[in-house]
């Protein structure tokens, strides 16, 4: 017969380790900034360059929109559908829809704006105006 180590804290040490990594851990629930899109804004000598990393989103849930000089990209990271799971054992990334905004620091020509979405990585490029638009555009991906 085989012998096995009783061990009555081992259970509560688990739960505790648990409840400390979900309050320290930047992925927990709380912590919105986790979902959202990590977003690169720099300037050339004609342009403004926007890059954000959103893997895992279909193009075609992804919308951009320029308004008064405020760039706004929003989009939706769908759950996948798995029919064969019976049990998870760690979930960390984020799904759910998502929407940020930016006031651009230079004026931009709203119809010269050109976004291409590769491998996770939205790249968008707008045209510095000398003066500014007032008017909506939604930007096409390509």
């Amino acid at each position: 017969m085989t012998l096995i180590k009783f061990e009555p804290l081992r259970e509560f040490d688990r739960l505790t380790d648990q409840v400390e990594s979900f309050f320290n851990n930047s992925t927990s629930a709380f912590n919105t900034s986790s979902a959202l899109p990590k977003v690169d804004v720099f300037e050339t000598t004609n342009a403004l360059n926007v890059e954000v990393e959103i893997p895992g989103v279909k193009k075609e849930d992804i919308k951009l929109t320029l308004e008064d000089n405020i760039l706004t990209i929003q989009g939706e990271k769908k759950v996948e559908k798995r029919n064969d799971i019976q049990k998870s054992f760690r979930c960390e990334r984020s799904f759910g829809s998502f929407k940020r905004s930016f006031t651009l620091p230079v004026d931009v020509n709203p119809d010269k704006v050109n976004a291409k979405f590769e491998n996770g990585l939205l790249s968008i490029t707008l045209e510095k105006n000398e003066t500014q638009s007032l008017s909506e555009k939604t930007i096409e991906l390509k």
